[in-house]
């Protein structure tokens, strides 16, 4: 197959900023952004600082008949798409009817929306859980409203993961375009951000329980002590390299390649040898080799024997060639977003 896919326009809702411009001086200042945790009272609970998005709220791009039947995490990817399909100056009703599709991916769901839910249904009585929780807090919220919203019927999908859905989510778009479809919306975002969300994570011992938002999220680093989630994300558009030529576009990036290995959960010390599989795979689909590689986007888990397998990973695939590599955790600066870290990551090819 010579269907190439390229990277058009990208939309971003980020801690650091709304807009891929914004998001990307944020970065290059090396601005942090965390905070003390304020979608719901803190105090009694071991996570206090996150990555939030403070200065936007999505629902103001949003239509309220829309806003009232979806979690924040859909409103997210809603009003990220829209950035991205104005950056790049696409109008999906100018394409064939079921040539252009969606794929978004999540690993909360809609938490925020079903807490108040089942607030409502234990504290008032079941007539007061509102119609909409049927279908807000499913992971394939996003990618069903972008698609009512945009008239997309090409093909759609959702993937359940943490920091690798983003990825996947990509991978899965391209291979879309690759046996025929002409453009995807994708990535991933995420409002992880209810009581009952986060508490179900504390007994995985990875979330960050730091008091001081300078010292809460250090990967690769003495000071290592977990990762600090965060909420947002970004959302891509992609096309048929031919067809964005075709109509002007001038693409960010063209899709190279990609692969994915399964160490199993929590298994960090045993992980080195996957990711060096993963690595050399991607580097395989697109045909390249290690020294072709100019910059390393790290997950930078923040948990030291993650940490370490990453680097050994790093260390056997490129060899003495890492030390002039640049490898960077800008997630860092911001919050890791689980799978809309990966889709933030790639909103920001300069």
């Amino acid at each position: 197959m010579t269907r190439r896919t390229a990277l058009t326009g990208i939309g971003v809702i980020a801690p650091s900023g709304v807009g891929a411009d914004t998001f990307w001086r944020s970065a290059l200042d090396g601005r942090g952004v965390l905070g003390r945790l304020s979608r719901y009272p803190s105090d009694g609970y071991p996570l206090t600082v996150v990555g939030e998005v403070r200065d936007y709220d999505p629902a103001s791009a949003i239509d309220s008949r829309i806003t009232v039947q979806t979690d924040r995490f859909t409103q997210f990817a809603l009003a990220a798409a829209d950035l991205a399909l104005e950056q790049a100056d696409l109008h999906p009703d100018t394409l064939p009817r079921y040539s252009f599709g969606a794929v978004t991916a999540s690993a909360a769901g809609g938490v925020e929306f079903g807490q108040r839910e089942i607030e409502r249904l234990w504290s008032r009585g079941p007539g007061h859980v509102g119609p909409y929780q049927s279908i807000a807090w499913f992971y394939a919220a996003s990618t069903g409203q972008l698609s009512i919203r945009h008239g997309l019927k090409g093909p759609c999908g959702v993937l359940v993961a943490d920091e690798s859905g983003g990825l996947d989510a990509i991978a899965h778009a391209a291979r879309d375009i690759r046996y025929g479809a002409t453009a995807m919306l994708v990535g991933g975002a995420e409002a992880p951000f209810a009581p009952f969300s986060m508490a179900c994570q504390y007994g995985h011992g990875l979330l960050s329980e730091a008091q001081d938002a300078d010292h809460a999220y250090l990967p690769f680093s003495t000071g290592a002590r977990g990762f600090t989630p965060a909420e947002g994300g970004a959302m891509l558009v992609l096309e048929e390299a031919d067809a964005a030529h075709a109509r002007g576009a001038e693409p960010w990036a063209y899709l190279a390649g990609h692969a994915g290995t399964h160490t199993g959960a929590l298994r960090h010390e045993q992980s080195a040898e996957g990711l060096a599989k993963a690595i050399l795979g991607a580097l395989d689909e697109a045909e390249c080799a290690p020294h072709d590689i100019g910059v390393v986007f790290a997950d930078g888990l923040g948990v030291p024997a993650a940490d370490r397998a990453e680097v050994t990973a790093l260390r056997d695939v490129f060899g003495p060639a890492l030390d002039s590599v640049p490898v960077t955790v800008p997630k860092s600066g911001f919050g890791r977003a689980y799978a809309g870290a990966a889709a933030l990551d790639g909103g920001q090819p300069r």
